[in-house]
């Protein structure tokens, strides 16, 4: 039986990571949509997960860019920036003190600091900012959210009282944490982050065991590290919990010192974007991001919007960079139809150079098939 054809189609792609972000590509996801369907209602609605290219969702929903320069995770100056949406400021970790910002290596994991992600939280403040939305994925820093806190007016003293410096290796010398310019500064503006990572601040799970080997950490920084949180956690009262040690801890110094509460980063965007909305009433969905694989159906925005729209009977077709799911995982994720751009590119290489085409054609096929 032929499906009928779709009048109503919501486009709601995540990133093509290394080609397109997510408002690229739903914009020529929409214009296969409509060179199939030029009679259809095509909403575009571009979605994230929380982390890298979150902000640029929300600039297309309507955010205001603020640009910053700060420090980087090495105290190099970088140029950063966040959006303002709302009275809400939206800030991306990695934009301060993100892993492209440095060359991994030992001594780097020890040294890298997020002071420029607290620099961007003060200044948001500073604008009258009542609420800041964290994103905290991409960091080059396993400082547990220390140096944020410093650029935010903590005072961190060793056991002479001296000032204790920038980095998780600088932890060692951590024994008392003065918040009080801090919790100044933040008056009663609300602290959330946006994380799908659930790993515990310090222990075998937590941030520099599981994290830090991709910041350059090898065995011995990696034990360093973990000592310095635990140091960190005692300085600061804080008794470990989920989702404390994502962003190398950004999130558990947010949560001992700001009060902050850690959430799904796709339920955020949900929340802010609208799409949820959008979705109602839809007869088909398409989604995607660069690769469609188990990550994707833990948290990942193509399964979050499967599902938002099996709840309200709308069809779902996913378009990626790859597929790396069999047809029954797909299925049961709430997939009908998916296609690969590498399947229909001579080369992995073709397929992310002339990934718009190609999510342009490939969409136009999916929306004739309904």
């Amino acid at each position: 039986m032929t499906a009928p054809i779709p009048q109503h189609v919501v486009v709601a792609p995540d990133k093509f990571k290394g080609s397109l972000t997510a408002v690229e590509a739903a914009e020529a996801i929409g214009a296969g949509v409509r060179d199939a369907l030029p009679d259809a209602d095509v909403a575009l609605c571009p979605v994230a997960d929380g982390g890298e290219g979150t902000l640029d969702v929300l600039l297309a929903a309507g955010g205001s860019r603020v640009d910053r320069r700060v420090s980087g995770p090495l105290s190099d100056p970088v140029d950063a920036w966040y959006v303002m949406l709302d009275g809400t400021a939206y800030v991306e970790s990695a934009r301060a003190c993100g892993i492209e910002h440095v060359t991994p290596s030992p001594d780097v994991a020890l040294a890298a600091h997020t002071h420029g992600v607290g620099e961007l939280i003060a200044d948001a403040l500073r604008r009258g900012a009542r609420q800041i939305v964290l994103t905290v994925g991409g960091t080059a820093s396993t400082d547990g959210g220390s140096g944020m806190l410093q650029a935010l007016g903590a005072r961190l003293t060793d056991s002479t009282g001296n000032p204790v410096g920038l980095g998780g290796g600088a932890l060692a010398d951590v024994v008392s944490v003065d918040l009080t310019e801090t919790r100044a500064l933040l008056g009663d503006a609300r602290v959330r982050v946006a994380t799908d990572v659930t790993n515990p601040l310090h222990g075998p799970d937590g941030a520099a065991a599981v994290f830090g080997p991709q910041k350059g950490a090898g065995p011995a920084e990696v034990s360093t590290l973990r000592a310095h949180l635990e140091r960190w956690a005692e300085a600061l009262g804080f008794t470990d919990r989920t989702s404390a040690g994502a962003g190398g801890g950004i999130s558990g110094g947010a949560m001992a010192a700001l009060g902050a509460s850690a959430e799904s980063g796709f339920d955020l965007v949900v929340e802010l974007t609208g799409v949820a909305d959008a979705i109602v009433g839809a007869d088909l969905v398409i989604t995607g991001e660069g690769s469609l694989d188990a990550q994707s159906l833990a948290g990942k925005a193509p399964a979050g919007i499967a599902a938002i729209a099996r709840r309200h009977g709308a069809r779902v077709a996913a378009i990626a960079g790859r597929v790396a799911l069999p047809s029954e995982e797909l299925t049961a994720a709430g997939i009908t139809a998916a296609v690969a751009l590498a399947d229909h590119a001579p080369s992995v290489e073709v397929a992310v150079r002339d990934a718009a085409a190609l999510l342009r054609r490939h969409s136009a096929d999916l929306a004739r098939s309904g």
